[in-house]
């Protein structure tokens, strides 16, 4: 005798048949993952905190998968072509973002942005969080960020600080100490830190927000001066540097945070993949040595820690962009 199956059942059983074979293909391509180059694009310039961390990890993620991978700097449009870019890429996993606080600021600042980094990415791992710090050309007659107020509320519209980009972290914490401070600051956008620190140095600007990652070498060879760092607690790099919030400014307390994506359509096994093996490279002692001597706070977390924080900021950010007005065409 014949069994007759209802139409529904019929396809519930070839969409559960599917849906498993599915599951297969994509464990099969996590297991047989990689097996090609694998590219990290850093939305800015060479020689930054987002360059330097792509760099680290990929040289130790080419060490541990003898694949290359190939770091290319895209910057421009306050790192939001880079991040265009890898939205728009294959979800094979082969393609990743360093990206940093810097896009969830872009999302609720920039006018017209064809991604949302809470749709279009999935997260993989915060690899660090890194203080922003106030740093001044040498030649700047302040030696301490009490008395860099007193001159900047001296001189309205006369001193100019340098950032990675319109709608970075760099840009959101100047027009934010603006606020706070009742100063008026002018803001001069580049595309990264790193040429922006090389006009600090040259006296093109006079100060910048900008990681202590970043720059802490040239603090360190006395080219400019850090006079406070923006987060509640004081660098673990630069301990002898007070923060805005203990000396002019209480409860100011901003960092920025620097971890990888992948396109939101990568298979999750390749997503858990990269978490696990990036995780462990973090945990290695050498490597949380090289992060924290450069100013860099390991962090490591999990996909769905990383997309937590991703929320939280977009929130938050949101609060503080309505509040200073902030909006990039």
């Amino acid at each position: 005798m014949r069994t007759w199956t209802p139409h529904w059942t019929r396809r519930a059983l070839l969409g559960l048949a599917m849906s498993v074979g599915a599951v297969s293909a994509f464990a099969q391509a996590a297991a047989n993952y990689p097996n090609r180059p694998i590219k990290i694009i850093v939305p800015f310039a060479p020689g930054g905190t987002t360059d330097m961390l792509a760099r680290l990890v990929g040289q130790r993620l080419t060490q541990s998968w003898g694949q290359p991978v190939v770091i290319e700097n895209k910057p421009g449009a306050g790192a939001t072509l880079g991040a265009d870019l890898v939205a728009k890429s294959a979800g094979d996993g082969y393609t990743l973002l360093m990206g940093a606080a810097h896009h969830t600021i872009a999302q609720k600042v920039y006018a017209k942005l064809n991604y949302q980094i809470d749709r279009d990415f999935a997260p993989i791992t915060v690899v660090a969080m890194v203080p922003n710090m106030v740093v001044v050309n040498a030649d700047v007659p302040a030696r301490n960020i009490q008395e860099f107020l007193a001159l900047a509320k001296a001189q309205p519209g006369k001193l100019n600080y340098g950032s990675a980009g319109a709608g970075t972290a760099h840009h959101l914490i100047g027009e934010m100490f603006n606020l706070k401070a009742g100063v008026k600051l002018v803001h001069v956008p580049y595309k990264g830190s790193a040429p922006a620190v090389a006009d600090l140095l040259s006296g093109q600007v006079q100060l910048m927000f900008d990681t202590v990652s970043s720059g802490l070498p040239q603090v360190k060879a006395g080219k400019v001066r850090a006079l406070a760092v923006t987060t509640a607690k004081r660098s673990s790099a630069m301990p002898d540097v007070p923060s805005l919030s203990e000396t002019i400014l209480p409860g100011f307390d901003v960092g920025t945070w620097f971890g990888l994506l992948a396109p939101a359509s990568t298979p999750a096994p390749i997503v858990q993949k990269l978490n696990a093996e990036i995780v462990r490279i973090i945990q290695q002692p050498d490597v949380r040595k090289q992060m924290l001597e450069a100013g860099s706070e390991p962090v490591g977390n999990t996909p769905e820690q990383m997309a937590a924080q991703i929320r939280s900021e977009l929130d938050g950010f949101e609060a503080v962009v309505k509040q200073i007005k902030l909006v990039v065409d």
